[in-house]
């Protein structure tokens, strides 16, 4: 700590001494990612209130080849906000970076720093009379920030896109210490590269956004949402490819949910009845949102429902009837992650393919997994509309979770094998990270890596961004 006491000091000049915490106490919720699966030191956690100051701490850092990790709510699931063991970490925590800055109502945008809380922007897009669609389980933590940098995806990526197609400028603090501002609420501006989606997705190893400009979206008038049994897994693309015949863009949620995932949060569903016992053991929660009033949606949701029914895709299914029951149907689907913990160990995937492939994908990799080891069951739900799955193993028994760790390896060896095979993507919305980064390599070709590598370089010639990320 010695050789950093002129260091410390200046970033105590630039931000205040209370906003650079240096004991171990202090430290510790942000050494350690939310999985609790990676730690790593810091020489400090500095915690700025201004671009300005961002770009002040990012400069001296670049001058003392100090590294940086940028860290928004740290909820990410792949230790792509959290530090490495190296002894010359910084991190840099844009909680405090957290306004409002405008609201442009008559061009449908806000402008909004990084360390704001999705939920704050979810409700002050509400107090304008807008939407911000972006919606996932960590919104009352994750940061704008954290969600640009890993592109999040969310529950509604089916009809409004990835965080990548709700923004539509950036500001960025690059490693020198420059200030890159690029907030322009311009749907179209066709002047060279795209400099804000090269950050966008970038995990902070190219820069530290520290502010957007987000798409503003009518309030949708009537939202109608149903927990669908069907007949078996293959029913789950005729269902979806139904959907979007006969309601078009009104679909704004297809969530894929298995039996074995149904049954960690039972309690909370046990007034659904004959749900909970569908011989095929997969259910879909799908929501329409629409400018109609209610009755109108209502009746498009029963009319698609018939007809699934009819085509024997479906063998029941739960219409909500009130706001509250709604809320009470996506309360299940959201509970799924901590009704997952007294499992005991579980293995994460985030994967993603083509819809179409789905069904075949979970059936063959079931087989090939309990010829691994039989002693594991599947969790798996997930954004089927967008071809994402949350593909998860969990021991049969709590107490063999040490044998499961032991298979980590394996396992994800098998289960990317299979992904691959059927045309997709091990990393759909939770980054790279460090988890991840090691495969990387093996799952993408020379080619690209070679170009994300001279990009880096080019950006980032003293690699202090976020080192031991992505790459």
């Amino acid at each position: 700590m010695e050789r950093y006491e002129q260091f410390i000091a200046a970033c105590q000049k630039i931000i205040g001494t209370q906003y650079v915490l240096l004991s171990d106490t202090d430290k510790s919720p942000f050494l350690t990612d939310w999985s609790k699966r990676f730690t790593g030191s810091a020489i400090a956690v500095l915690k700025p209130k201004t671009t300005t100051e961002v770009a002040a701490l990012v400069a001296l850092c670049n001058q003392e080849n100090v590294a940086i990790i940028p860290q928004g709510g740290n909820t990410g699931l792949c230790g792509g906000a959290t530090p490495t063991s190296a002894d010359n970490n910084i991190v840099i925590s844009t909680t405090r970076l957290n306004q409002i800055r405008d609201i442009d109502l008559d061009n449908s945008t806000m402008t909004v720093e990084a360390g704001a809380i999705l939920s704050q922007v979810q409700d002050a897009a509400l107090t304008a009379g807008k939407l911000f669609p972006l919606s996932l389980a960590a919104e009352g933590s994750c940061t704008i920030g954290g969600n640009l940098g890993t592109n999040a995806g969310g529950v509604q990526v089916l009809r409004y896109g990835n965080t990548r197609d709700l923004c539509l400028g950036i500001e960025v603090v690059t490693p020198s210490g420059e200030i890159l501002n690029s907030l322009r609420g311009l749907r179209k501006d066709n002047t060279g590269y795209s400099l804000k989606d090269l950050y966008i997705g970038s995990e902070g190893t190219l820069g530290i956004i520290t502010a957007a400009t987000l798409k503003l979206y009518p309030l949708p008038q009537s939202k109608v949402t149903s927990l669908v049994a069907l007949n078996n897994i293959h029913s789950t693309t005729k269902l979806i490819d139904l959907a979007r015949k006969r309601c078009n863009a009104d679909l704004t949620a297809f969530e894929l949910i298995s039996g074995r995932a149904l049954s960690l949060v039972a309690e909370k569903a046990k007034n659904l009845g004959s749900i909970l016992t569908n011989s095929s053991a997969w259910v879909v929660l799908i929501e329409f949102s629409s400018m109609e009033q209610e009755k109108g949606n209502r009746e498009q949701l029963e009319t698609l429902l018939n007809e699934a029914y009819e085509l024997n895709f479906i063998s029941d299914a739960v219409i909500a009837n009130s706001i509250q029951q709604s809320k009470e149907l996506w309360s299940l689907r959201e509970s799924i992650p901590e009704g997952q913990l007294p499992l005991g160990t579980t293995v994460k995937h985030d994967i993603s393919m083509p819809i179409s492939k789905i069904a075949d994908f979970i059936e063959a990799t079931e087989i090939a997994l309990k010829e691994l080891w039989p002693n594991m069951e599947t969790i798996v739900f997930g954004h089927l509309g967008d071809g994402n799955l949350h593909y998860n193993l969990a021991p049969l028994s709590p107490d063999l979770s040490s044998e499961i760790e032991q298979r980590r390896k394996s396992i994800n060896e098998l289960v990317h094998n299979q992904v691959y095979q059927y045309s997709g993507s091990f990393s759909a919305e939770h980054g790279i990270g460090q988890a991840k980064r090691d495969e990387l390599p093996r799952r993408k070709s020379p080619v690209e890596i070679e170009l994300m590598r001279a990009i880096k370089k080019a950006l980032d010639p003293k690699n202090i961004m976020n080192p031991g990320k992505v790459l």
